[in-house]
């Protein structure tokens, strides 16, 4: 088989990972030859795309980013549809796709999918927002880069007796927020699963302050206080429709201050959650996904994704893993908010 791989919407540590698995694998056992696509769904869309041996993927394990590139590219506009890639895809004698991405990216292959391209996804995302899958790779990176910048804020906190508010990834469930801020000794964890009042926030630091330490307050940057109609977003939509969001903790640090009298300082982490080497544990669990995509495009497992349930990987229904999103069950935060103040 010829097979075109391709890395689509945010970067994220461990894709080098996965298409060097799927490539070694695939020529070692099964013979396959691949391509890659590049930016994502866009290379699909106007058919760019390069060879893929067992030579350029040589040590990737341990690089971060994605040597072919990744966009926000949806494959259902600017001359994209299931039609004009199966063309692109006969042209050029390309029997399957192996996309990997998030939950906008492999709702995009569902759709593909069912639409009758031959497609296999594998989940990607820092969020770990992917309901079929325990983990996906990329987020124990980005909880180690979290609490490194929790430790380190901490001291200049202490230093000043000040509160630092800090913004971590997290469009619509709180995982970075929850592992990092009880990784990093938060004195409050605030995730869009559980809207807060500012009130509450501000009792949680005050707490803090009376036992002489400085508060630190971890916050998902898709957080809303109550009372706010939805997440913070000042940047418009992404190519799917989402709204692009960001500064929530540049919000809640100027009322923390005016409510309570301490100084608050904001902190947004961005994407350097997402950038340099993946983690160890990242760089296993992208590999094995990379094996295991191999064998479920050769089984034929179309509309299919390999996931992880427990220690094993296996295979998950698309439709399952977009149908809903990987939420922090309550009682997960409730555990942790024994923690706080």
């Amino acid at each position: 088989m010829r097979i075109g791989i391709l890395t689509s919407g945010g970067d994220c540590p461990g894709l080098n990972a996965v298409i060097r698995g799927a490539v070694l694998k695939g020529d070692r056992v099964y013979g396959h030859e691949f391509v890659g696509f590049k930016w994502g769904w866009k290379g699909v869309v106007e058919g760019d795309m390069i060879p893929l041996d067992r030579h350029r993927v040589r040590g990737l394990s341990k690089e971060g980013g994605t040597i072919l590139g990744s966009s926000r590219t949806n494959p259902y506009e600017s001359g994209g549809g299931p039609e004009n890639i199966q063309r692109m895809l006969d042209r050029n004698g390309i029997d399957a796709i192996i996309a990997i991405g998030g939950e906008g990216t492999l709702t995009a292959a569902r759709r593909l999918s069912d639409d009758g391209l031959r497609i296999v996804g594998v989940p990607k995302t820092i969020d770990n927002d992917l309901q079929a899958t325990d983990y996906s790779f990329g987020f124990d990176t980005a909880v180690g880069i979290a609490v490194d910048a929790i430790d380190r804020l901490r001291t200049t906190a202490e230093s000043h007796r000040r509160c630092m508010v800090v913004e971590v990834m997290g469009r619509y469930v709180g995982w970075i927020a929850l592992h990092a801020g009880m990784a990093g000794g938060a004195h409050a964890i605030l995730i869009p699963e559980v809207p807060q009042s500012i009130e509450r926030v501000c009792e949680w630091v005050e707490s803090v302050r009376d036992r002489g330490r400085a508060p630190v307050v971890v916050v998902s940057e898709g957080f809303h206080l109550d009372g706010m109609d939805g997440a913070h977003s000042h940047k418009g939509l992404d190519p799917f429709g989402r709204p692009l969001l960001g500064g929530i903790a540049d919000i809640i640090a100027p009322m923390i201050e005016e409510r309570t009298g301490i100084e608050s300082r904001a902190t947004v982490i961005g994407h350097i959650q997402r950038g340099g080497a993946p983690s160890a544990y990242d760089r296993v669990l992208a590999t094995r996904f990379g094996l295991a995509a191999i064998d479920a495009v050769t089984e034929e497992k179309w509309g299919t994704m390999v996931a992880l349930r427990g220690t094993e990987v296996v295979s998950a229904s698309i439709t399952d893993a977009t149908r809903r999103l990987n939420a922090v069950p309550r009682h997960r935060y409730d555990e942790a908010a024994l923690l706080f103040g």
